[in-house]
This record gives structure tokens, sequence and C-alpha cells, in this order.
């Protein structure tokens, strides 16, 4: 593993899956892709391990989603799309084992593929939270699914449509349920390795047909918001030449609420 970095307490029953690409904020290119659909595979099977914690490199983002020099080719066919990152996450991978993710600084775009299937979010005052695709001439169609969610749809709806001129701070993310617990500067790893912890303390079995049943309630709306994404996709993108000229001109102020 070059890209993701795992750590595991065999005492605790802990493991640590840290994003570690911090020169890129953490984005995930193809290669950290399949790492970390590797990572949830061989957490499935370590029965050592009964809860994770989920965190990014450095201090200034957890990440900011698919790396723009990523190539991802695709079938000359809007009914054949393929997104990089759908399987990226644990849930997709068949884990049902509790992930806490720990968020400092940037989580942004691609990274609520990894924040919509961890089972709650801890941050610290850095994290800000937004999502750049329509500021790009992207439709932002899974992210949107995910983290409908995890908030309120008001609060979901701004974040995707005001791109990149707003994001939502730590604060505000708390008060909105996005973030469970927010905590002093630089302490989420901690606090979400000693909820980690606790849960992994109880038995695994009553634990992770919890973590099922949860995800259970909600796949339901996933599945059809699913359904609608890739022609969406297809529909509303424009050419990746005009999305970098968006990307290169855009306007790097912002408001954070």
């Amino acid at each position: 593993m070059t890209a993701v970095r795992v750590t595991a307490d065999k005492d605790s029953g802990v493991a640590i899956v840290t994003l570690d690409r911090p020169a890129r904020l953490n984005a995930i290119d193809l290669a950290m892709r399949d790492e970390l659909r590797t990572v949830w595979g061989e957490l499935r099977f370590d029965d050592s391990v009964r809860a994770i914690v989920l965190t990014g490199a450095g201090d200034r983002a957890f990440s900011t989603g698919l790396d723009r020099d990523a190539v991802v080719p695709q079938p000359n066919s809007p009914y054949m799309a393929d997104d990089p990152l759908l399987h990226v996450g644990p849930k997709s991978n068949d884990l049902w084992k509790p992930v806490v993710a720990a968020v400092r600084g940037m989580a942004c775009g691609g990274a609520f593929y990894l924040l919509g299937e961890a089972d709650f979010v801890v941050a610290d005052p850095s994290a800000a939270f937004f999502d750049p695709h329509t500021t790009y001439g992207m439709v932002s169609a899974y992210e949107s699914v995910l983290m409908s969610g995890r908030m309120p749809y008001g609060e979901v709806a701004r974040m995707m449509l005001m791109g990149t001129a707003e994001r939502i701070g730590a604060r505000r993310a708390y008060d909105i349920g996005l973030v469970s617990e927010l905590t002093g500067p630089g302490g989420a790893l901690a606090a979400a390795t000693e909820c980690a912890t606790v849960i992994a303390g109880y038995p695994p079995e009553g634990v992770q047909g919890t973590v099922r049943a949860l995800w259970a309630a909600k796949e339901a709306n996933l599945a059809a918001g699913y359904a609608q994404a890739p022609h969406l996709i297809a529909l509303g993108n424009l050419p990746g030449e005009r999305q970098a000229e968006l990307f290169t001109a855009r306007n790097r102020t912002f408001r954070t609420r």
C-alpha cells in the first residue's frame, strides 16, 4: 500500500485507515481507489478488527475527492458510464463493521462517497465541507444522493448548488447533524478512536447487525437516486475541456457559514 495506510491495535480491536496523499490533499486517484477497495475487503476477514476509524493524513484535508489528474476510461455510450468512486466506500464493499470518520480540513466532492458510507463523523474546528461540481459544469449526483441521508434537504441542496462559493464550517456541520461531535483543534482522530474503541468492546454480532440494519433503512432511497445518476451525469456534464477551463478560471474566494 502506498496511498492508504492501515494501523490496527489488536488489543482494542480498532483499525485506523488513513488516506495518505497529503501533498495532493488526499485526493483519490485510481490507485488509491483500488487500495481502498482492497483494504475494505481485507478488513471483512480480519476478526481481530471490530471497529474502524477513517481519516486523512496532514492537517489541510480529509480528502478533496477524485484527483483531477486521474484518467478514467469510459465506454462510448451514455448507457454504460463508469463512475470511478462508486465502489470506494466500506458499505459498497460489503463491510458491515462500524466506521467512524475523523475529519480535519477540507472534505469535498468525491470525499462524500466515503463520508456518506461512514456511520458517523467526528470533526475538529478546521473541518470544511463543500461540493465543487456545479462550479465546474458537472452534475453532483452520487454525492448528493449520499449526503441527502446525512443532512436536511435544504442544507444538501444549498451545499451542492452553491459549489465553491460557500463552505459549511465545522460548527454549522455539527448544528445540522452532518458532524456528530466537534472536538478541539487536532482532536478529531483521538475522539473518533475513543468512540471506535468503545464500540469494538461490544459483542461484534450485535454491532454489525445494527450497522446493517441502519444501512438497510437508507438503501431504498440510495437505489432510487443511483438509478437516475448515470443519465443525469451524461446529460448534464460539460465536456472535459470545458470543465478544465472553468476550473482554471474559478473564483478562489468563498464564504464559510
